[in-house]
């Protein structure tokens, strides 16, 4: 038997460099073979590089968990001159920033309703209300939405004021039975249904806002009255006259002069407290008018006619600015007709007894919750513009481009009228409420 000896193993094949402008012209040729060995210099790079990588890698995880008032501040006003309108910043304080208002959802206001004992009528059209969160951010978040004109970041008296959070969600779910009140209020007023009124205390909603910052995404001055009183407070007596409800507020400011300090007596969670507050002029007003700085929640109740049973579910939403979106929606139902023409339409804004769209807080993240879930158009108040605020309906704009149309409405009828503009069918209303 013989054996033979393996084959020897073929020497490898150069490794080729393929000329470029020789392929081009149909030829190749050799440049280099072989693999050769790194130089040092090559080594003594790759360690920093590598530490470089892994910091890279792991700083968005560490400023994940790094709060961002370890680091980021803003200036709030506590003192003013109020001899001059409006009054004048006299002294700041620096405050560190805890949460950001971002955009949350805009979802459909239909499946929420709930009307018996009257007659109803289904339509393709829908009607969205649109809600924000404030939730605490990191610096990493900070560092992400610093520059979004749909965020604005807040300190911890922006959210709370001197309110625990439980007081806070209170008031907001107070504020939210107010809206959904005059919400069918008014549309069943306007549907031809008797309704009665129940006027209610005079309580807080929020401190006017005197003076934004230069971007338009800050309250930088709020009315004197932020240094006493805080959003739910029920005003019990101003100047030593008593109120009951807040019809009883301007005959007692009318004979007072802008800058005047009166004496409040207010109750805060159950307990008793008073305290002067510098009075101010109403701003964006020809008429001077005094006015104590904040914006009351309009706390009458609604009385429906026997049989009739209407019911908003917004579970723990707080705030009275889905008012206009729940008035439009209870009019589409208890009228013949289509209000938006089988249009998507997303809706913000308060509403008042008298059918006037008011002013809400967040309109930019608002605007960009409408963008994000594709809705094309989105009523807003046009008071954004008159109370000073910092979302103002341009500032809107900016942030959702022409993905969406921005109607500003100042009262029921002009947002009825506005969505016959965009397709809708004209609704033939019984009664509208006095503006």
């Amino acid at each position: 038997m013989t054996f033979e000896p393996p084959d020897t193993p073929a020497e490898p094949d150069p490794v080729e460099l393929v000329d470029t402008e020789f392929v081009r012209r149909g030829h190749t040729a050799v440049l280099g073979v072989g693999v050769h060995r790194p130089s040092g210099i090559h080594g003594w790079w790759a360690a920093p590089l590598a530490a470089i990588g892994v910091l890279v890698a792991v700083a968005p995880l560490v400023l994940s968990f790094v709060p961002s008032s370890a680091a980021v501040h803003k200036s709030r006003c506590t003192a003013y001159d109020t001899s001059v309108n409006p009054p004048v910043c006299t002294a700041r304080v620096d405050e560190a920033i805890e949460y950001a208002l971002v955009p949350a959802d805009a979802e459909q206001v239909e499946p929420r309703l709930s009307i018996n004992g009257a007659t109803t009528y289904d339509t393709k059209g829908r009607i969205y209300f649109v809600t924000i969160t404030e939730p605490k951010i990191s610096l990493l978040d900070w560092l992400v939405t610093r520059d979004d004109a749909a965020a604005r970041f807040l300190s911890h008296h922006d959210k709370y004021g001197d309110q625990t959070a439980q007081q806070l969600t209170q008031s907001g779910q107070q504020q939210m039975r107010s809206a959904k009140d005059n919400a069918v209020y008014v549309a069943l007023k306007a549907a031809g249904y008797p309704v009665e009124l129940k006027p209610g205390d005079v309580v807080v909603d929020f401190l006017l806002c005197l003076k934004a910052n230069e971007a338009g995404t800050e309250c930088e001055q709020f009315s004197p009255a932020d240094k006493l009183l805080n959003p739910g407070d029920h005003l019990t007596a101003v100047d030593g006259t008593p109120l009951k409800t807040v019809d009883d507020l301007p005959p007692i400011l009318k004979g007072i002069s802008p800058g005047t300090s009166v004496e409040i007596e207010f109750t805060r969670n159950g307990t008793p407290m008073k305290g002067t507050i510098e009075t101010i002029a109403a701003p964006n007003e020809q008429t001077q008018r005094t006015i104590i700085g904040f914006r009351p929640i309009d706390t009458t109740t609604v009385e429906l006619p026997d049989g009739i049973n209407v019911q908003i579910n917004t579970d723990l939403i707080g705030g009275p600015s889905a008012g206009l979106a729940f008035t439009l929606t209870l009019i589409d139902q208890l009228t013949e007709g289509d209000l938006m023409g089988g249009k998507k339409v997303a809706v913000t804004g308060t509403i008042d007894l008298n059918g006037n769209v008011g002013a809400i807080g967040g309109l930019n993240s608002k605007a960009s919750a409408v963008q994000q879930v594709g809705v094309k158009y989105f009523l807003v108040p046009a008071a954004q513009d008159q109370q000073g605020w910092p979302d103002t309906v341009a500032a809107a704009r900016k942030v959702v481009g022409n993905d969406v149309q921005i109607i500003p409405v100042a009262t029921l009828q002009e947002a009825l009228d506005a969505l016959v503009r965009i397709g809708g069918d004209p609704v033939k209303l019984a009664t509208l409420p006095a503006t």
